[in-house]
């Protein structure tokens, strides 16, 4: 029984590293949007200003990332070459859209932000990156 018990434990933990691995690499649908906004300054000036609206307050006014607290963890900088939830801009629009689950620690801004400005972000975040 104990083996049992041992192998159904093995088998738990390995599926939740799995799944933790796929969450890291971002949602596969959300990877294949392609951003409809052209990167023009306008695009970036705009995003700009949604990002010190809604995004510097936890990622920092330069998107190195912020300090966290008792309620929230520590926020990721953007402008790395580490993204947990996938790198392609879909997989950014997605995370700022719809936020990261499964706890939420970035919530969705799909209320606040239309699609366009959303991908306004994302060029602005790739400009800070280049």
């Amino acid at each position: 029984m104990n083996s049992r018990l041992f192998s159904t434990f093995v088998a738990a933990v390995a599926v939740a590293a799995l799944g933790s691995i796929a969450m890291a690499q971002g949602n596969p649908e959300a990877a294949a949007l392609e951003n409809p906004v052209a990167a023009t300054p306008e695009s970036i000036a705009a995003g700009q200003a949604s990002y010190k609206q809604y995004c510097a307050s936890c990622h920092g006014a330069t998107a190195e990332g912020g300090v966290g607290n008792d309620l929230i963890p520590d926020s990721p900088n953007l402008i790395d070459a580490e993204w947990d939830h996938g790198s392609a801009d879909g997989n950014i629009f997605d995370s700022i859209k719809n936020g990261v689950p499964p706890n939420f620690d970035m919530i969705p801004w799909s209320n606040r932000l239309s699609d366009d400005e959303v991908w306004n972000v994302v060029n602005y975040l790739r400009s800070l990156a280049e």
